[in-house]
Protein backbone atom coordinates (compact mmCIF):
# COMPACT_ATOMS: atom_id res chain seq x y z
CA UNK A 1 0.00 0.00 0.00
CA UNK A 2 0.89 3.75 -0.73
CA UNK A 3 -0.34 6.92 0.48
CA UNK A 4 -0.42 10.14 -1.31
CA UNK A 5 -1.78 13.47 -0.56
CA UNK A 6 -3.58 14.82 -3.87
CA UNK A 7 -4.48 19.10 -3.02
CA UNK A 8 -8.10 19.73 -3.97
CA UNK A 9 -9.28 23.31 -5.31
CA UNK A 10 -13.00 24.07 -5.47
CA UNK A 11 -14.51 22.28 -2.12
CA UNK A 12 -16.51 25.07 -0.31
CA UNK A 13 -18.49 22.89 1.83
CA UNK A 14 -19.32 19.21 4.67
CA UNK A 15 -21.08 17.89 1.40
CA UNK A 16 -17.89 18.26 -1.22
CA UNK A 17 -15.73 16.72 1.42
CA UNK A 18 -18.55 14.12 1.30
CA UNK A 19 -19.08 14.02 -2.42
CA UNK A 20 -14.78 13.53 -2.93
CA UNK A 21 -14.63 10.92 -0.22
CA UNK A 22 -17.33 8.84 -1.57
CA UNK A 23 -15.68 8.98 -4.77
CA UNK A 24 -12.57 8.31 -3.81
CA UNK A 25 -13.35 5.25 -1.96
CA UNK A 26 -15.54 3.73 -4.40
CA UNK A 27 -12.28 3.23 -6.75
CA UNK A 28 -10.83 -0.43 -7.18
CA UNK A 29 -7.59 -0.25 -4.94
CA UNK A 30 -8.28 2.26 -2.59
CA UNK A 31 -8.26 1.44 1.12
CA UNK A 32 -8.92 4.43 2.98
CA UNK A 33 -9.42 8.25 2.49
CA UNK A 34 -9.67 11.14 4.43
CA UNK A 35 -10.41 14.36 2.76
CA UNK A 36 -10.41 17.95 4.88
CA UNK A 37 -12.10 21.05 3.69
CA UNK A 38 -9.71 23.06 6.40
CA UNK A 39 -6.88 21.33 4.39
CA UNK A 40 -8.08 21.27 0.82
CA UNK A 41 -6.91 17.81 0.07
CA UNK A 42 -7.37 14.09 0.62
CA UNK A 43 -5.19 11.85 2.02
CA UNK A 44 -5.77 8.43 -0.06
CA UNK A 45 -4.09 4.88 0.98
CA UNK A 46 -4.33 2.62 -2.37
CA UNK A 47 -2.95 -0.53 -4.05
CA UNK A 48 -0.62 1.34 -6.37
CA UNK A 49 -0.83 -2.56 -8.56
CA UNK A 50 -4.36 -1.99 -8.90
CA UNK A 51 -4.63 2.19 -9.34
CA UNK A 52 -2.13 4.72 -10.11
CA UNK A 53 -2.18 8.10 -9.08
CA UNK A 54 -3.39 9.89 -11.59
CA UNK A 55 -6.07 8.08 -11.91
CA UNK A 56 -7.13 9.53 -8.15
CA UNK A 57 -6.94 12.78 -9.90
CA UNK A 58 -8.80 12.25 -12.56
CA UNK A 59 -11.57 10.98 -10.57
CA UNK A 60 -11.36 14.39 -8.40
CA UNK A 61 -11.25 16.40 -11.32
CA UNK A 62 -14.21 14.62 -13.43
CA UNK A 63 -16.42 15.04 -10.62
CA UNK A 64 -15.39 19.00 -10.63
CA UNK A 65 -12.81 20.07 -8.52
CA UNK A 66 -9.52 20.65 -9.14
CA UNK A 67 -6.54 18.09 -8.12
CA UNK A 68 -2.97 18.41 -7.68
Amino acid sequence: MEETVIQIGGMTCQGCVSNITGILAALPGVASTTVSLAEGAAQVRFDPSVVARPALLAAVEEAGFDAA
